[in-house]
């Protein structure tokens, strides 16, 4: 009986607990987010970075960075796909491709390979649409070593023909994949609806653009562009800065400057016509849908104004779109907005979603209404203000490290920027007002000549697209490439090596056995996600 009763003492003092802790919890809910108060968040420290041209036109940025022995260095090379010819478009990427992994005229790639391993350094090289790069990462007791081989990759690539079949090889292989995914569709497609299909911001590869590039093409591209004039580039790490210039100097003594003459680049036309496409795609539930224009350069007076713009309409969890197309309306998982600017050339204003099929047009609808509130009416104070507190919480965690802090001087330099355009751009987010977003809005979002583009199956749409306009059926399909070179017939002696090779990497994994004792596979990854 005792047992029973110091049971029940014991639940009904439970009960009172939990009825104390609810009363507390209603109580705190009761409280606004808006109420909560937070310190102000600390100013980004811009470390002290010295600027120095070399006497042979090398710009360096150097910051000191004594936390980890190691050093790294980030060049930006004044070239890129945008000088490809229309008929070998692909040059420019396999050329920054093959310098690496083809070696030097001294060290080929696979033993290149086997040294930069042996430093657990790195050394990479690339050439994107507006620009070329080269990287080089390494512990600070190699850096001599390191910087003789870096030197010798941007001054004396080879070039060997297996490098450049295996580089062409792996070029083809993504075009056979490029219809694959519906937003890589959307998003190339579109970028050639806005610049025109033969721009070089827009332009891809064909079997036939690979086919064309010869050996000879990629070292008279690394002629044309690749002199020390053209270079500006980032050092930090665990280094004396008067030493690193000497050995810099030293390293690239033999690199004579040379003027470039850089092909023109065609204009953008501005003021296209509004238009509606589509893409048929059989495999597809969802239609991807992108509506947008031209946008313009991150010199234009408006841009402090379109990046928080773009915080308000598409930037997050709290936007316009977010809250309108997704959490009110459940027209689809993602749905975003970008401020249309670029720092080379003019960016691509859009917004976009991806929706099930049955909801097509009114996805299209419910964005289309947002795009042109934006336009009429200013923001509330606490949307701007939302706005700009995720671009000051945001702002930290972009130069939370020297060497993002001198790659972005860098990168501004690099565009012609001025200076201290990194120092600025908070100045600036602060200053804009509502006013300003609605003015800018006015000048540079026009709903009456956006381009749309839907990618999906047309029969499950919930209306016709031709509802909104004449529709533009665009073509995907890729053309055929030329025929492979003809395959050798296997021969006994091929099909014995191919069958001792199969064993051998059998073997090398732990025998038939183990491969008979697999019942399943399990993969681990890390991600790091920013928000």
């Amino acid at each position: 009986m005792s047992k029973r009763i110091s049971t029940w003492r014991g639940s009904r003092g439970l009960l009172a607990l939990i009825a104390l802790a609810l009363v507390g919890c209603a109580a705190i809910s009761t409280r606004s987010y808006k109420d909560l108060k937070y310190p102000p968040l600390g100013e980004v420290q811009i470390p002290s970075i010295e600027r120095v041209e070399l006497d042979n036109g090398m710009i360096l940025y150097l910051v000191e960075d004594h936390e980890f022995p190691t050093i790294d260095l980030r060049a930006r090379i004044r070239t890129g796909s945008m000088y490809d010819p229309a008929d070998k478009i692909g040059l420019a990427g396999i050329t920054g491709q093959v310098m690496r992994t083809g070696g030097t005229t001294s060290i080929p790639g696979d033993e290149l390979d086997e040294i930069l391993e042996g430093m657990a350094a790195s050394v990479e090289t690339w050439i994107g649409a507006t620009e070329g790069g080269a990287s080089m990462s390494l512990m600070k007791g190699d850096l001599d070593k390191g910087l003789d081989i870096l030197a010798d990759v941007l001054m004396h690539p080879a070039f060997p023909e297996d490098k450049i079949k295996l580089a062409k090889i792996q070029a083809k292989s993504q075009i056979s994949r490029r219809n694959d995914d519906p937003w890589s569709i959307t998003s190339r497609e579109f970028n050639k609806l806005i610049y025109g299909p033969d721009h070089p911001y827009a332009r891809h590869t064909e079997y036939a653009t690979i086919d064309a590039i010869a050996r000879e093409d990629m070292t008279a591209f690394h002629r044309k562009y690749f002199h020390p004039n053209n270079v500006i580039m980032a050092v930090w790490g665990d280094f004396d800065t008067e030493e690193m210039k000497e050995k810099i100097s030293r390293a690239f003594a033999d690199w004579k400057p040379e003027e470039t003459a850089f092909p023109p680049v065609p204009e953008i036309v501005r003021d296209r016509p509004p238009s509606v496409n589509y893409i048929y795609k059989e495999d597809v539930n969802q239609t991807n849908i992108f509506i947008g224009h031209l946008g313009v350069r991150a010199d234009d007076p408006n841009y402090h104004a379109l990046i928080l713009l773009q915080e308000i309409l598409g930037g997050g969890f709290t936007s316009r779109l977010f809250k309108e197309v997704r959490s009110n309306l459940g027209l689809a998982y993602a749905v975003w907005a970008t401020s249309g600017v670029g720092f080379h050339h003019p960016g691509v204003f859009y917004a976009g979603c991806s929706t099930k099929s049955a909801s097509t047009h009114a996805a299209l609808d419910a964005m289309m209404a947002q795009l042109k509130r934006i336009t009429e009416e200013e923001v509330t104070n606490e949307e701007l203000e939302l706005a700009k507190e995720r671009i000051r919480n945001s702002y930290v965690f972009k130069f939370d490290t020297k060497g993002e802090i001198v790659e972005r001087k860098v990168f501004y330099e690099f565009y012609g920027y001025p200076t201290d355009f990194l120092e600025k751009y908070r100045e600036g987010i602060e200053k804009v007002t509502q006013a300003d977003i609605l003015e800018a809005a006015k000048a540079r979002i026009h709903p009456d000549r956006f381009t749309i583009l839907a990618v999906g199956r047309a029969q499950d749409f919930d209306r016709p697209l031709d509802d909104l306009g004449p529709v533009n059926t665009i073509d995907i399909t890729i053309p055929e490439a030329k025929p492979a070179e003809e395959i050798p017939e296997a021969d006994e002696a091929s099909l014995k090596r191919g069958q001792e090779i199969m064993a051998a990497a059998v073997e090398a994994m732990g025998g038939q056995a183990a491969f008979a004792g697999i019942k399943d596979i399990s993969m681990e990854m890390e991600m790091t996600i920013q928000t």
